[in-house]
């Protein structure tokens, strides 16, 4: 238990549901967008209800971004001994911008 009560619990919730908006919101412009597979799983033909939610690819979308500026050097690295790979980096880069344009 908390033990959190009055303004104090009022504010929690008041975050913790505006949080959740938030990346539900941002996961919503992140499936619109149509570039979701890069930070979820992607669904199955066969399969009758959607693998992750808005608020889960939307977390997620915040997760790849935050990653993606980590270890941006070491990419540049691994770039540099495999050229042929150049089409698939700028395919994700391009999705990284319209991740980030939605977060």
């Amino acid at each position: 238990m908390t033990q959190v009560t009055g303004d104090r619990l009022i504010s929690l919730i008041l975050l913790i549901s505006l949080a959740y908006s938030l990346s539900t919101f941002n996961g919503k412009s992140i499936k619109y967008k149509g570039v979701s597979n890069y930070v979820t799983r992607p669904t199955e033909p066969g399969r009758t209800y959607a693998r992750h939610s808005n608020f889960s690819i939307g977390l997620n979308g915040q997760n790849w971004t935050d990653s993606l500026a980590f270890f941006q050097d070491v990419v540049h690295q691994l770039l540099s001994f495999s050229t042929g790979k150049n089409d698939y980096y700028r395919r994700g880069m391009r999705a990284a911008f319209l991740i980030q344009s939605a977060l």
